[in-house]
């Protein structure tokens, strides 16, 4: 195992229907910075079924920006989804988003108005800013209507509750997943505003019995907009070249590790803003160990997350990355993978192994700045809670059994020793509307190599690649850019076989990866080699890949794939 993990790890047609602005506000209630951070609600299966009713709900805050949020029947916001292999979910998701009419939304009516005659949320395909639907990312799960269908599935406002009916696979391994909006061109103000929620496959003790008896708790970072944007740097940074901001409006990296970040951060939705960064609060007991499970559910921002106490960085226990936990290739039962820091790309998931500070130690959970290239944003490094050891400290109301009866090994043989049937070359490029405006509009591609750069189309309908189920395939996707991009991929995991061309030394499973930015210098672009795994017969379908960022995702950075039985 490598000592450090790699960090380069429209509008609607409707008229919003009148009222008070305090209570559009409250749709979507948000603790104040500073505040303690609890858990999200659990809602487990029962019987082997998961039943779950979700309202997609915004509210227009007094500052200007948009909150956007999923509540359950009861008015858990973002509740956690806990089911077990072989469950049976059954998610009805309302439609209650609200946008006042423009000029141009009239342009959709009819577009609208037949979807709604349809009745058929499978075939409206209509994407604007006031539809939603579901992803359940990271899960093996078909890529139908009704299950983890974001080509063609498009909830509307008034159309009647839709109904996701899927069954957890039997052979889906147990860890962190998430769910969130995928509607083309608006992901990134859904996700933004807050729209996400942790999916937990239950069992990793059964896979790790190393974390067993532990106290779990889930943490979902998320990013969102300034609540300050207008602020100078907090007096206690170092001085900073002055800021600069790329065409959207987002501080550009500094290349300092400080200065003005593009986004402000939350954990379980407690604001950190800049720039104070008043930190969340962490209650755990003296030297308590806990498993936490952490989904970076941010649009735009990666994550190098590191614990100090008095700001010496503690070893953090990975079990699992991306849902699935890293002996799943036979490493030993209690394997754990002590490390100081962890990179987490947005829409990746972390699992570890943490202790509580002693008593009368003050501890930190921070995330460090991430290198995102000249054309990147700005990562800075930042506070994001204060861990206080109590002796009164509450527990989490989670715990794993103490102790479980191991998962069965894998019949299939470990993805890292099945040769490829082939091996295909993919590359993330960018190009300004005007090259000679520097603050111009950006389209972004993900290109198969010999095909011609084109932002992804959700309406053409033609596979940018045809692979066949029961196959693996080595991809050797380059970032021809000059920032940062995060690769991800629905319906499958992969294996890195090779880290900007070197031996990558991971035999554990992703389904998101960073891919280093060029430098402008360099004889070669930076690479991954990654193997994928079209094995499982819940793959066969049409489905996407893409850059994680949900800017570039929105602006075309994807590319579909077919695999055919």
């Amino acid at each position: 195992m490598p000592k450090t993990l790699p960090i380069a790890l429209l509008c609607l047609c409707f008229v919003a229907s009148a009222q008070p602005a305090h209570a559009a506000e409250d749709l979507c209630p948000r603790p104040s910075p500073g505040s303690t951070v609890t858990g999200p609600t659990d809602l487990r299966s029962r019987n082997g079924v998961l039943k779950v009713e979700l309202t997609a709900h915004n509210a227009k805050q007094s500052d200007g920006t948009t909150r956007y949020c999923f509540v359950d029947e009861n008015g858990s916001e973002s509740p956690t989804l806990r089911v077990s292999p072989g469950d049976l979910v059954i998610l009805t998701l309302k439609n209650d988003l609200t946008v006042l009419t423009s000029g141009a939304a009239m342009a959709h009516r009819h577009a609208h108005e037949d979807a709604a005659k349809n009745g058929n949320s499978c075939t409206s395909e209509l994407m604007t800013r006031g539809s939603t639907n579901l992803h359940f990312h990271g899960l093996t799960i078909p890529p139908l209507c009704h299950q983890d269908d974001v080509l063609h599935t498009s909830i509307q406002p008034g159309d009647a509750p839709f109904e996701y009916r899927f069954r957890i696979p039997e052979n889906e391994p147990p860890g962190l997943y998430w769910y969130h909006p995928h509607i083309h061109g608006f992901t990134k103000e859904q996700v933004l505003g807050g729209a996400s929620g942790a999916i937990i496959v239950e069992g990793i003790e059964r896979a790790d019995k190393a974390v067993a008896g532990l106290p779990e708790r889930v943490l979902i970072i998320r990013d969102q907009d300034l609540l300050n944007p207008n602020a100078p740097p907090s007096k206690s940074e170092p001085i900073v070249p002055k800021m600069l901001f790329d065409r959207d409006g987002d501080a550009a990296n500094t290349g300092t590790g400080f200065g003005k970040p593009a986004k402000d951060l939350s954990i379980n939705f407690v604001p950190v803003p800049y720039p104070d960064y008043r930190p969340a609060v962490i209650e755990m007991k003296p030297e308590e160990q806990q498993l936490w499970r952490v989904v970076n559910a941010s649009g735009i921002t990666y994550l190098n997350l590191q614990v100090l106490f008095d700001r010496t960085p503690q070893k953090l226990g990975l079990v699992a990355m991306d849902g699935v936990p890293l002996n799943a290739n036979g490493l030993p039962a209690d394997f754990v993978d002590w490390q100081t820091h962890l990179g987490v790309p947005p829409g990746a998931r972390v699992e570890f192994i943490v202790k509580g500070p002693p008593a009368g130690i003050s501890g930190l959970l921070v995330t460090k700045t991430v290198d995102t290239g000249a054309g990147g944003e700005n990562d800075p490094n930042r506070t994001i809670a204060t861990i206080t050891a109590s002796n009164d400290a509450p527990e989490p109301p989670s715990k794993l059994a103490a102790s479980p009866q191991p998962l069965p090994p894998s019949q299939m043989p470990w993805l890292g020793s099945v040769a490829p049937v082939r091996t295909r070359r993919l590359y993330f490029s960018e190009k300004l509307l005007d090259p000679n405006d520097p603050n111009s509009a950006t389209e972004f591609y993900l290109t198969v190599e010999g095909q011609a750069p084109v932002q992804f189309d959700p309406k053409s309908g033609i596979p940018n690649i045809i692979a066949k189920q029961g196959t693996v395939e080595d991809w050797i996707i380059e970032n021809r850019s000059s920032e940062l991009h995060t690769f991800h991929i629905h319906q499958l995991h992969f294996m890195l076989i090779d880290f900007h061309g070197k031996p990558a030394n991971e035999p554990f499973l992703r389904d998101t990866v960073n891919v280093p930015y060029y430098n402008g210098r360099a004889l070669e672009y930076p690479s991954v080699r990654l193997r994928m795994d079209f094995r499982d017969p819940n793959t066969v379908g049409d489905f996407l890949y893409h850059c994680h960022l949900l800017e570039h995702e929105d602006g075309g950075m994807m590319g579909l794939i077919r695999v055919e039985p």
